[in-house]
């Protein structure tokens, strides 16, 4: 019965030992360590373009009754750029998040 345990142990060893095991295992590792990277920087991508989004709602409603109030054009001008401002942030999310889908495409899985 020893001598089945041992041999059982042995063979369990070997198999989870085997450089081929521990090169697959640490690959599997390193991808879900980049992967989990990527994740993070998609997340704060998203957390600037909601912050952004606010800024710029936030600038555009504060230019908007400036200019129902006064009719001065120069509002017209805070506008456009608070505008600019979120389509700028949300070119970044995109460009972080594709990015982030070409750096785990190239990565090794093995």
């Amino acid at each position: 019965m020893s001598d089945s345990i041992s041999s059982s142990l042995s063979i369990i060893a070997d198999a989870t030992s085997a450089p081929s095991v521990a090169r697959s295992q640490g690959a599997g590792k390193a991808y879900q360590s980049v992967a989990q990277s990527a994740a993070i920087a998609v997340q704060d991508a998203a957390d600037y373009l909601r912050n952004i989004e606010t800024i710029s709602s936030t600038a555009q409603g504060v230019a908007l009754a400036q200019l129902l109030a006064t009719g001065d054009a120069q509002y017209v001008q805070v506008l456009e750029q608070a505008q600019k401002m979120a389509v700028q942030a949300a070119s970044a999310f995109r460009d972080v998040g594709s990015n982030a889908a070409d750096v785990l495409k190239g990565f090794p899985t093995e």
